[in-house]
């Protein structure tokens, strides 16, 4: 028998037998091996999904545009019907109302106050609308960093398991520091990743509304200073 012959017999071997058949890891079994930083990034993951989730909802429902809105609110003030226009602004309950009514209450004083009063309401708007999502950006940050404190805890485990064993060191001794470690690296680079896209994505929704209040703002400015 050749040497070719050989090594084709023994792959046979290798391939039929019990030990080269595929081990299948769970995504639950591999989280486990990162102990307890793959916890708290869990946790990091839940906060940044529900803030998300509930931070999109609103800014949505702040950035729709009603056009017939402000149609009413400029035919009203045309007509020197304040109180209505006060009282559309009061049914309707969005930002931009708010704002409008605002302006609607200073009627009477300098365009600047008018302005001014318009402005600080547009800023606590757009206040609300950012809140929670700092903590977004800060899990953004924070997650990659714990990770790589999972790879460094699981690296020196893994060598301070290494130089208990002495002579008898096997693969199997240094695995759970090296599962650690590399679990909690790819765990906190995930979290990290989506909460960067999430914080970006809301950021931006939060630019298109403050442009919207902006735009609001004038037009309703442009009605004060038409001619009567």
């Amino acid at each position: 028998m050749n040497l070719l012959s050989i090594i084709l017999q023994v792959s046979n071997d290798l391939i039929t037998s019990p030990e080269a058949e595929e081990i299948k890891l769970s995504l639950w079994a591999l989280a486990k091996e990162g102990g307890w930083i793959m916890i708290v990034l869990a946790i990091f993951s839940i906060i940044a999904v529900y803030i998300f989730t509930e931070r999109y909802i609103t800014i949505n429902k702040a950035a729709k545009k009603d056009d017939n809105f402000m149609n009413m609110i400029r035919n009203y003030m045309i007509e020197g019907k304040l109180n209505e226009a006060k009282e559309l602004c009061k049914q309707t309950d969005t930002s931009i109302s708010r704002m409008i009514e605002k302006g609607l209450s200073r009627i009477g004083k300098p365009l600047n106050d008018i302005q001014t009063a318009i402005e600080n309401v547009g800023n606590l708007e757009v206040s609300k609308l950012e809140k929670g999502v700092a903590l977004i950006g800060m899990i953004s940050g924070a997650a990659p960093m714990l990770g790589f404190l999972g790879t460094v805890t699981g690296m020196i485990r893994a060598f301070y398991d290494m130089s208990m064993a002495g002579n008898n060191i096997d693969i199997e001794l240094l695995s759970t520091g090296i599962y650690q470690a590399m679990v909690t690296t790819v765990g906190g680079l995930i979290v990290g990743i989506i909460a960067y896209i999430f914080y970006n994505v809301i950021v931006s929704k939060i630019d298109n509304v403050v442009n919207l209040l902006e735009s609001k703002s004038i037009e309703f400015m442009d009605v004060l200073n038409e001619p009567a």
